[in-house]
């Protein structure tokens, strides 16, 4: 097999139809037939069902689509990497970020590359972090941010600050008899209604796992998988919950949420960046990742984003 002969059965694969990728390619659909049939002879199997309707693939096609796809990806990369080399920051990157730390790092990280790296097309990804985990394992981005890399020892990651959790509530709904602001000790989480993510997220993991250190058992009255949602609920006074200063320091500066810091003990995290290391880094990447440590450094300093730095 060859680098054509990948890149027709991709379009293939992609278009569902020989006339249909014979016209994305602009090669003869003979062509494309020729070469799909070589591979099969070569392989010694069979990767697409012809009919009337067009193509489907087989079992070992779809296999091959999926190895195709990585290898034409990374040799697009070594080109583009190639080229840069000496040169100026240029072309995509693509970085996955959970929710908590988009709502606080997309918009400055967005401003800030497209002042100082003009030429690079910064792709920013919200999604939950099992999502930006697979991403990077399959080397579909170029890098992201995780908080738990107890799963991803397979891959590089740096840790970058650290977060401690806090409570929030609406104004009118505050539970207790201290005062917005001032510390609530996680024991006294027991006696409210928790508004969290599922426990197949990330956070729910870490919240639960400091709840049974403690023995203390959580009243969760409703799970939501989507940060907005939970911050729209609580804000109507339908519950409370735990999150990130920076997950929720939208809505307490518009006065709909008031907060306080957990205590005894503290929920803390560590965020990491995150790439796979047998992902060709482009100087467009490498770029960007440099920026987002000082873009990251500006806001703690700042006292924008609430994490310490490590």
């Amino acid at each position: 097999m060859d680098i054509r002969q990948l890149t027709y059965f991709v379009a293939i694969s992609e278009e569902g139809s020989l006339s249909a990728a014979s016209q994305r390619l602009r090669v003869a659909q003979p062509s494309l037939s020729q070469q799909v049939r070589k591979m099969e002879q070569e392989l010694g199997v069979t990767l697409l069902e012809r009919s009337s309707r067009g193509v489907a693939l087989t079992e070992p096609g779809t296999m091959l689509l999926d190895h195709a796809r990585r290898i034409l990806e990374a040799v697009a990369a070594a080109r583009e990497s190639v080229r840069q080399a000496g040169g100026k920051p240029v072309g995509p990157v693509s970085f996955g970020l959970p929710s908590s730390v988009s709502m606080v790092l997309s918009v400055p990280l967005a401003e800030t590359v497209r002042h100082e790296l003009p030429d690079v097309r910064l792709r920013a990804i919200e999604a939950m972090s099992g999502f930006i985990q697979d991403w990077l394992t399959d080397q579909s981005i170029d890098m992201g941010m995780l908080y738990d890399v107890s799963a991803v020892r397979h891959l590089s990651h740096r840790p970058l600050v650290t977060e401690t959790l806090s409570f929030f509530s609406a104004p009118d709904a505050w539970p207790f008899d201290t005062t917005p602001g001032d510390p609530v000790p996680m024991r006294a989480l027991e006696t409210v209604d928790l508004i969290l993510p599922s426990k197949s997220h990330g956070l729910r993991a870490l919240i639960d796992r400091f709840a049974r250190t403690q023995g203390l058992r959580l009243n969760v009255v409703v799970e939501m998988d989507a940060l907005a949602q939970i911050k729209t609920l609580v804000a109507r006074g339908s519950g409370h919950t735990i999150l990130a200063p920076a997950a929720a320091i939208d809505r307490v500066e518009r006065g709909e949420l008031v907060m306080a810091p957990v205590v005894e003990p503290a929920i803390s995290r560590t965020i990491y960046l995150v790439r796979h290391p047998a992902r060709p880094q482009t100087l467009a990447a490498r770029s960007v990742e440099k920026l987002t440590v000082h873009v990251i450094r500006d806001l703690v300093r700042r006292g924008i984003w609430s994490a310490e730095e490590i």
